[in-house]
């Protein structure tokens, strides 16, 4: 799987794509090692781009708060399942949502070189059968199931911090 293209869900409704979404585990990119309380919020912005914010803490559930604030660009609006999402002008980085259950409630986004992958929630923590099966589904697309790593979540952070 890992030399086929990375597949990507049939279509995304936006409007319900936005919004707050936990990261239960990922193989993480360097500035989210050991991120703790990890979400990545969406708005979108009234010229076509997504507004991300991603936030976290950084080394442990009292760390330093870490926020980021990318942008991502539809590549596919057919689908609305392939994205760019740029932190520093003027890279891109591939932004693909492989996995999308039918109520918005759980999600995998992938990349094309299958370097990082993050298992996304509405809520800050799932099932271990839901959590097993996506595994599966993220070995299925190529990745290596070993490198994925849990992200620590603990609700809720004191009043205004998320």
């Amino acid at each position: 799987a890992a030399s086929q293209p990375m597949p990507t869900v049939e279509y995304v409704d936006l409007d319900r794509f936005m919004g707050e979404w936990f990261v239960i585990a990922n193989i993480p990119t360097s500035i989210e090692e050991g991120a703790h309380n990890a979400v990545e919020s969406y708005r979108r912005s009234g010229d076509g781009k997504i507004e991300t914010t991603f936030t976290f803490r950084e080394g442990g559930f009292d760390g330093k708060r870490k926020t980021y604030n990318p942008v991502g660009y539809i590549r596919d609006k057919r689908t609305n399942a392939e994205w760019g999402m740029q932190f520093v002008w003027p890279f891109r980085a591939d932004y693909r949502i492989v996995h999308l259950d039918d109520d918005y409630q759980v999600t995998i986004i992938g990349r094309e070189k299958r370097d990082h992958v993050w298992i996304m929630a509405r809520e800050p923590e799932i099932t271990p059968e839901q959590y097993d099966a996506l595994l599966d589904r993220v070995a299925a697309l190529g990745y290596d199931r070993s490198e994925v790593q849990r992200v620590p979540q603990s609700w809720p952070e004191p009043q205004g911090e998320r």
